[in-house]
């Protein structure tokens, strides 16, 4: 019977359930699932929280993105000021509401609105105009709020939210606006001056009304007292506080990082915070950017007006300190606002090392094989050694330490310049997009553009598959090879497992640190030398063609530290050199950093052989000087030495015969280093060389023509050559060199079958032919001959 008239009465009420329930589905989704839309301020933090760089909103408001922490004593001030039963309503306040009617009534006028914390969050996030209907709506919103977050997530709203004066919206931005310090750093005074600006924005405001805020914020300290939330001495020594004058600029530590987060928070169409917390250092990042200026102040006065210094930790691969350019936007001379950490630019040399390990990766080379360094010309390319001079032959590490040009070029060239670039594009190098002959052998001395940032990364990565050999127990993870990072907490998800095999080997990646810790230069050998005893750094420097980038990049088993110096726009300025200008900045970084002990040499990864001491190859039984070195593992496969050469001289030891004019049992046999005339040419002017005897006039008659004693060294066969015209019109003279094994020997000049001329002991000359194909002849006093071809471009076909 009772559930019969049960569904009785709901059938007569039916309608009023249904509006019940609409109503309770209207109440329910009346709240918009974000309150706040407006557009935030990028802000960057470093790794401790700390504010390092922060940009206004879209809409020129400084307003900082949504932070759930709200200081103590914010909190505190807010709640006493404006609302001191929040924790104890939903959201209405009846007692407040009473009382502010009372107040208006009495008044004849608006004196008091009675809204609560909630309510004040409902207004601020609808911003519409303030009246009867539109307060009965915050009330409901507010309450539908309070069921939907907590109490301290309300705080958080409007601490975030609230107006603060002028374009100053939320505690985070008011408290740097106006104090140049974080929120949980203000004191009482300046904590209750903040508190009372939302109630009356406008009027209230820091730079005028001075009084009025006075007032306010010595009567909430008096609540704050009265309700024991502080006591009388220090609400007395809080009113002796000064209020804040005109809005401060807010820190701009790394600027160029926070345009690079902005930038990506772009590109990836984020919809997150824009606020990050970074792996940037704030004492370090001051500190280096102090470095940067300092030598900056002198590098202008000679027209260089850039800088830039990244410094990374090897086993993250995060951001420590990132120095984009010198910031100063006062300047327009200075580009400040170009990131040249991020800039596309010519690195120099700082490519050899990486040809260096990939070649004692591969086993084309060991550590001190002997590398030509003579004029070299190759497909029309003609490299230059930065002095202008030769070496003749020079052990690779050595031209690594030096950074000669022609031995890289060489090199290059022996690896194949499409194997390397493939190469550098594994080891996180983007920025090298177009084809392999694009680059050409160019590759090694900056022929391509790289940044600052990639060529850390790839530096970084090197130095932690060489640290983390011994944790793989000898094995290599893929995953080592990676970009550098700024954000914290960013998870780097695993690709690839443990291999037997990497891009690099660890003997190889050693090798090419080892030789770079020898890094000098003519002239300052001295001073390199009393840094290295302080500190152990493997490091290179790059100049660009045309002095328009200096570079100098350091790593040690924790550090990587890059330095770019020149001009955001390229101009090259004379001076502007690796080694004077980004060298010292780079040294002056590492001394802030703790470097720690050197890489562990990876015996398990190398294996010793005998080696030639005089040539570096693989010795043969014919090398008379051998040591025994370790070397990276597939250096056994590499060759053994051409150099050492049985040559058969007479009784007394002063002339070399043959078979044909002295009789074996009266020969010597000895093992001789003999190398290619052209290369002996020069090498002998720099080293101990011991020539090789001259043949016995007897046996002259008898050699046969593979003995070549004499080479002619420029041009080199088929070459093609372009002579520029003199200052006063006349066509320029191309200088011919040519070497010849007998130190007295004397060589015959002919141009196209017709005798131009003699040498003896220095053998050049100097021709200036017509532009066409033509034919260059060389004769000895013995009746050697060599005939090379080669080519005299016209200008108007070179300029074509």
């Amino acid at each position: 019977m009772n559930f019969q008239r049960f569904r009785h009465w709901c059938k007569r009420k039916k309608w009023w359930l249904t509006a019940a329930g609409v109503l309770l589905i209207a109440y329910y989704f009346c709240l918009p699932r974000h309150l706040f839309t407006s557009p935030t301020s990028f802000v960057l933090e470093d790794v401790n929280g700390d504010l390092l760089s922060a940009s206004i909103a879209a809409d020129g408001q400084w307003r900082f993105p949504f932070s759930a922490h709200v200081p103590d004593k914010f909190e505190k001030c807010i709640l006493t000021y404006e609302d001191k039963r929040f924790y104890y309503h939903w959201g209405i306040d009846p007692l407040a509401i009473s009382r502010a009617v009372r107040q208006n009534l009495r008044g004849s006028k608006v004196v008091s609105g009675g809204s609560t914390i909630t309510m004040q969050v409902i207004r601020i996030s609808r911003n519409k105009p303030r009246n009867i209907w539109q307060k009965i709506v915050e009330a409901v919103l507010a309450t539908r709020l309070e069921f939907g977050a907590s109490k301290k997530k309300i705080i958080a709203l409007y601490a975030a939210n609230a107006p603060f004066g002028g374009n100053v919206v939320g505690l985070e931005a008011a408290a740097w606006r106006y104090y140049g310090r974080k929120a949980e750093q203000l004191s009482w005074g300046e904590m209750a001056a903040l508190a009372v600006l939302p109630n009356s924005p406008a009027l209230v405001h820091p730079g005028r009304n001075r009084n009025v805020l006075l007032n306010k914020r010595n009567q909430l300290l008096n609540k704050l007292r009265q309700n024991k939330t502080i006591d009388s001495i220090t609400c007395q020594l809080a009113k002796l506080e000064p209020l804040p004058e005109q809005p401060l600029p807010l820190p701009q530590d790394a600027p160029h990082l926070l345009d690079r987060f902005r930038q990506d928070y772009i590109q990836q169409k984020s919809d997150g915070p824009t606020r990050i917390k970074s792996t940037v250092e704030a004492a370090l990042q001051k500190n280096v950017t102090a470095i940067a200026e300092r030598y900056h102040s002198s590098y202008k006065a000679n027209g260089i007006n850039n800088a830039a210094v990244l410094v990374l930790d090897v086993e993250t691969g995060n951001t420590l300190a990132y120095v984009g350019n010198i910031y100063n936007p006062a300047d327009p001379e200075l580009e400040s606002h170009v990131d040249i950490i991020q800039a596309r630019r010519s690195p120099g040399s700082t490519l050899k090392p990486v040809l260096y390990a990939a070649m004692l990766n591969d086993g084309l080379i060991l550590p001190q094989t002997l590398i030509p360094d003579i004029p070299t010309q190759i497909a029309g390319y003609s490299p230059q050694n930065f002095d202008l001079g030769y070496d003749g032959a020079v052990p690779a590490s050595r031209a690594l330490a030096r950074s000669l040009n022609i031995p890289a070029v060489r090199m290059l060239q022996m690896y194949r310049y499409e194997r390397f670039h493939a190469l550098l594009q594994k080891m996180g190098i983007t920025t090298l997009n177009k084809p392999a002959d694009h680059y050409g052998l160019s590759l090694i001395l900056g022929g391509g553009e790289t940044t600052l940032w990639e060529m850390c990364g790839m530096y970084a990565s090197m130095a932690r598959t060489l640290i983390h050999l011994e944790q793989y127990h000898g094995k290599y993870d893929m995953d080592d090879i990676h970009p550098p990072n700024y954000q914290v907490d960013i998870q780097r998800p695993s690709q690839y497992g443990l291999s037997k095999d990497g891009i690099l080997s660890a003997g190889a990646i050693w090798y090419a640190f080892e030789a770079m810790t020898e890094v000098m230069r003519p002239g300052e050998e001295l001073l390199w030398q009393q840094f290295s005893s302080s500190q152990r750094i493997a490091w290179k420097t790059g100049t660009s063609f045309g002095f328009r980038d200096g570079w100098a990049i350091g790593v040690t088993p924790k550090y990587v530290v890059g330095v770019w110096v020149g001009n955001a726009d390229g101009e090259g300025r004379p001076g502007l050199i690796g080694v004077s200008t980004a060298a010292p900045i780079l040294f002056d970084v590492f001394r802030l950093l703790h470097t720690g002990s050197w890489f562990t040499t990876p015996y398990a990864q190398l294996r010793k052989i005998e080696v030639c001491r005089k040539s570096g190859f693989r010795a043969s039984e014919l090398c008379d000087v051998k040591d025994s070195v370790y070397v990276p593992s597939a250096g056994i496969r590499s060759g053994v030495c051409p150099y050492h050469q049985l040559v058969h001289l007479d009784r007394t030891g002063q002339w070399r015969v043959t078979e044909n004019c002295e009789s074996p049992q009266f020969m010597q046999h000895r093992s001789w280093f003999i190398l290619p005339p052209s290369q002996e040419f020069y090498y002998r002017g720099k080293n101990y060389y011991e020539p090789l005897p001259p043949y016995k006039p007897d046996c002259i008659a008898s050699l046969g023509q593979d003995r070549a004693p004499m080479e002619l060294i420029y041009p080199r066969p088929n070459a093609r050559i372009f002579v520029p015209m003199e200052i006063d019109g006349q066509p320029g003279q191309t200088i011919f060199t040519a070497t010849h094994r007998n130190s007295a020997g004397k060589i015959y000049w002919h141009l196209d079958n017709k005798f131009i001329g003699e040498t003896v002991e220095f053998h050049q000359m100097a021709i200036h032919p017509p532009a066409g194909k033509h034919t260059i002849t060389l004769v000895d006093e013995n009746g050697e001959r060599i005939e090379q071809s080669f080519e005299i471009l016209d200008k108007e076909r070179e300029t074509k």
